[in-house]
């Protein structure tokens, strides 16, 4: 058994982490939860955004399985997962998007990766108040942390048969920064010969993604840009209801669901927990259990095909609970 750390979240966060466990269990994932209540909710009822012992959880068990959390907007505490990117060092922000029959959207043969590079850029949260009319937030890019995005994009190319892999970037506007970003691109790529490599301005690939996203493979690229970029995949499968993620670092590695912590929806019984089932199943092969990840995603598919219980997201009207026992009955 593996022991791994779960933070609940505010919001949808605890119904769906409790959905997604109830689904870990009925498949037998050989897991043990230690289980924290994070965010802003904890922060309002005990002062700690995170308590202490679900950072020492972390730091024992190297996993952790993280539900969305609230941040402000324009005020207030920074993001929890900005903080836990850099404290961990989880450099590798790795987001697959693949069509799925089931859910129809135009883009029906999209099979693709994102790659954001996770610790630095305006993410860095770098600011300076000039006066009360001029505010400056810098762009911060290094060369060992680009260098280990990339390589770790190509890595995965070749580890995951992909033929391909695109440097995302403004390089012919931010000249030094994202000037060195490509560079650095450009010298590893000669590394990989056996895989195809291109680059493309962001504002462009934003065009090409929404006309023909079957040309893209593996996407590598800096921190705000692969926010963005990825939230847009999402939309071409179906919306961030469905976009899991990992988040790698050389000690620990955090899973979680892309999307937000959806307040509107919170108690009503509808989210939808596959963004966050599906990172579950990237957890599960991160650690070598691949014929239970096979066997949820199985059974996620055979349901989303069935469409008779399909969350509100997704056009239908079943509860979490009807959804999260239709896969259960799969098993």
């Amino acid at each position: 058994m593996k022991t791994i750390t779960v933070f609940k979240g505010d919001g949808i966060g605890p119904e769906i982490t409790d959905t997604v466990i109830d689904i870990l269990k009925a498949a037998k994932a050989p897991l043990e939860y230690e289980c924290f209540n994070v965010g802003a909710a904890e922060y309002e009822r005990h002062g700690a955004l995170v308590p202490d012992d679900a950072f020492q959880s972390f730091e024992k068990t190297h996993i952790l399985l993280k539900s969305p959390i609230t941040t402000p907007i324009g005020t207030g505490f920074r993001s929890i997962n900005v903080m836990l990117r850099k404290k961990y060092d989880l450099f590798a922000n790795i987001r697959p998007a693949k069509s799925n029959t089931a859910v129809k959207t135009p883009f029906p043969n999209v099979d693709l990766v994102t790659f954001r590079e996770n610790t630095e850029d305006l993410y860095a949260g770098v600011e300076e108040k000039i006066s009360d009319d001029e505010m400056h937030s810098i762009k911060i890019i290094t060369r060992h942390a680009s260098s280990r995005i990339i390589r770790a994009a190509f890595e995965y190319a070749l580890s995951h048969n992909r033929h391909k892999v695109t440097c995302v970037h403004k390089a012919n506007i931010m000249k030094l920064s994202d000037g060195m970003f490509l560079s650095i691109f450009r010298e590893i790529a000669k590394e990989y010969p056996q895989i195809e490599s291109d680059d493309k301005i962001v504002d462009n690939t934003c065009m090409q993604l929404v006309m023909h996203p079957e040309n893209f493979d593996v996407m590598v690229m800096p921190n705000l840009y692969g926010d963005i970029i990825s939230d847009l995949t999402s939309g071409l499968i179906g919306g961030l209801g469905l976009l899991p993620s990992m988040n790698i670092g050389s000690d620990y590695a955090m899973f979680e669901a892309v999307h937000g912590s959806a307040p509107d929806i919170a108690g009503k019984h509808i989210a939808n927990p596959t963004a966050l089932l599906w990172s579950a199943c990237m957890l599960l092969e991160y650690i070598g259990e691949t014929d239970t990840a096979k066997a949820i995603r199985r059974a996620v598919d055979d349901v989303l095909a069935e469409k008779k219980y399909l969350t509100p997201d997704l056009g239908g009207t079943a509860k979490t609970e009807e959804y999260r026992d239709a896969i259960i009955a799969k098993f």
